[in-house]
């Protein structure tokens, strides 16, 4: 096929074609190419004009032509073991020289997210040591606070591991989130304790009557929560499900676990 760049063209006005707006592919040969003589040629006895089936649109990667293949994992796979599957079968595969392959999606931002993700981690947890430490004006309340983060992470992978969904992306978001929620509640419980120390009560009876009072306000804030990450949670998508489910499983261990560990860090650190 031939692409007239000249200005001898069927959209130039002035060479415009008859047989109102409907063309076929007859009319190409009505039109003349000039001759560096001057002379008027017919296209036909230059060129062979045919039909040839293309692509409406050409793809480019870093300036290089690219096709994109993309799929969705059907529902009870994993993604991450669905590609690396798919990535091993290519590897044997023997593509014509000058075409490669490389894995995008998920698989790929996944993997370039993390590896940007290490200073962003170590300056969240700073500022949350640094807030608790403004909350409490020491290190000892700040580190009983904080012991509740592992708690909660435990839980995540747990249920992440139980419902079949990798640490990815949104699930690491969901972990960042989480560790706001499963904080406050630590909060609630240690700075009543701390209000109740500060009114001459001893730290056992602190201890106690916090974790009495302070029940039933963390059960329901910690309830309402997962109700409202539930939709999220069972809907199967790869993108929101792992995210609700790692801040579910997070709460639950959390709240199971910092109603035994956070007041015997209270007792050991704060006696």
């Amino acid at each position: 096929m031939y692409t007239i760049l000249r200005n001898h063209c069927t959209l130039c006005p002035e060479y415009s074609l008859t047989g109102g707006n409907r063309k076929i592919l007859e009319d190409l040969d009505k039109v003349y190419v000039g001759s560096l003589s001057g002379a008027q040629i017919p296209l036909k006895q230059l060129a062979d004009v045919e039909l040839q089936t293309s692509s409406t649109l050409i793809e480019h990667y870093e300036r290089e032509r690219s096709v994109t293949v993309r799929a969705d994992v059907l529902p009870g796979y994993v993604t991450d073991k669905v590609t690396k599957k798919v990535l091993a079968g290519m590897e044997i595969v023997q593509l014509p020289d000058d075409y490669r392959f490389e894995p995008f999606g998920e698989f790929a931002s996944r993997k370039e997210t993390f590896g940007n993700m290490n200073v962003a981690v170590i300056i969240t947890i700073f500022l949350v040591l640094l807030i608790l430490m403004m909350e409490f004006h020491t290190i000892k309340g700040a580190l009983i606070v904080a012991s509740s983060i592992p708690l909660g992470i435990i839980g995540s992978i747990l249920l992440l591991l139980i419902t079949g969904y990798t640490f990815s992306f949104s699930a690491f978001i969901g972990t960042i989130a989480l560790i706001g929620i499963e904080v406050k509640n630590s909060i609630i419980l240690v700075d009543y304790a701390n209000q109740l120390r500060g009114e001459g009560k001893g730290i056992d009876d602190a201890i106690k009557t916090a974790g009495q009072i302070r029940f039933i306000p963390i059960i329901l804030t910690t309830l309402t929560a997962i109700g409202g990450l539930m939709p999220l949670a069972i809907q199967g998508s790869d993108l929101f499900s792992p995210l609700a489910i790692t801040i579910i499983g997070g709460l639950i261990s959390s709240t199971i676990f910092t109603r035994v560990v956070t007041p015997v860090l209270y007792k050991l650190i704060l006696k």
